[in-house]
């Protein structure tokens, strides 16, 4: 399904003319209409069907005077299960013809939705390069609120995990964890398709320099970005680490407890065994020899206790 959208008395409305310069793609998506699109706006069916492909790594590419930007951005995992990601990342494609813009996902994403929404400032969709340039902004900021939010969950994770050690914690933080393997993979993705864009000036933004210096201002905040998310996922890697050890040396403890446990008790049941044969054994025929064998017994057990806790081994 694709809309036309323009702005009208402040608010961004669809188009019914289908001139407006503003095409958005989304889901349902028929292979019918994007062929009927493609046709119609004279831009290489490859160009939309490659922005639909979840697996879609950033990049940028030209097809005479069509221009295709493919950019990865941070969505909620609709399909998590026990095991999975709580965020992963989708393409957005942005098709750039002469007057024409055409964004493309696969997915609904918060991005997108902020410009339909109007909740991003001197946002004007006939102004390709700095609608371009506000995707890729709204992207990062996009990115710093997922990481804040999965650095918020963990936080509450470690604080339970002090106080408990059930598999539900340890499947959250498993979780937090392949989310930040998304974030810096597509980062790092980014940062290397905005840097090869500023290198060949693939958006034409040099002779202007308001977007100039907002294209190199994206730049920074997409390697903060990937710094944070450096910092979160190494965060989480000392907290599972150290949790592990904590996990393992309990258990150690207690395993020593309960053999030290085992050879206090196995000293009153090697007394017993022996009194318990049909040998003649001293005192045998005395009335008081079962009190003194337990007597003996509690003895030798106390004797150990002693030994062991002196020893700091109970």
């Amino acid at each position: 399904m694709y809309t036309y959208y323009q702005i009208a008395a402040g608010k961004i409305v669809p188009d019914i003319d289908g001139t407006s310069a503003w095409i958005h793609v989304t889901a349902p998506l028929d292979n019918a209409e994007l062929e009927s699109l493609a046709q119609k706006e004279e831009v290489p069916l490859d160009f939309l069907l490659d922005s639909l492909d979840i697996d879609e790594r950033s990049r940028f590419d030209r097809e005479d005077d069509v221009r295709l930007i493919v950019i990865n951005v941070p969505i909620v995992n609709s399909d998590e299960k026990e095991s999975d990601a709580l965020y992963i990342t989708a393409p957005i494609g942005i098709i750039l013809k002469e007057h024409k813009i055409i964004t493309i996902s696969s997915t609904e994403n918060e991005v997108i939705d902020r410009f339909l929404e109007m909740r991003v400032k001197s946002f004007d969709p006939t102004d390709q390069r700095k609608f371009v340039l506000q995707i890729f902004q709204q992207t990062v900021f996009q990115f710093l609120d997922v990481l804040k939010k999965l650095n918020l969950r963990r936080n509450i994770m470690e604080k339970e995990l002090y106080s408990s050690s059930r598999n539900r914690e340890l499947q959250q933080l498993l979780k937090i964890e392949k989310s930040l393997v998304y974030m810096l993979n597509s980062l790092s993705d980014n940062d290397l398709l905005k840097q090869k864009m500023k290198r060949t000036d693939f958006l034409n933004v040099r002779e202007v320099e308001e977007y100039q210096d907002l294209f190199e201002d994206i730049i920074i905040d997409n390697s903060q970005a990937l710094e944070m998310a450096n910092v979160h996922t190494n965060l989480l890697s000392s907290t599972m680490e150290a949790y592990a050890s904590i996990i393992s040396n309990n258990l150690n403890l207690i395993i020593h407890r309960l053999t030290t446990v085992t050879i206090v008790l196995m000293v009153p049941t090697i007394v017993f065994s022996f009194y318990g044969m049909n040998l003649d054994l001293p005192l045998m025929d005395h009335a008081a020899t079962p009190y003194l064998v337990i007597l003996l017994s509690l003895v030798l057990a106390g004797a150990l206790l002693v030994i062991f806790r002196q020893k700091d081994k109970l």
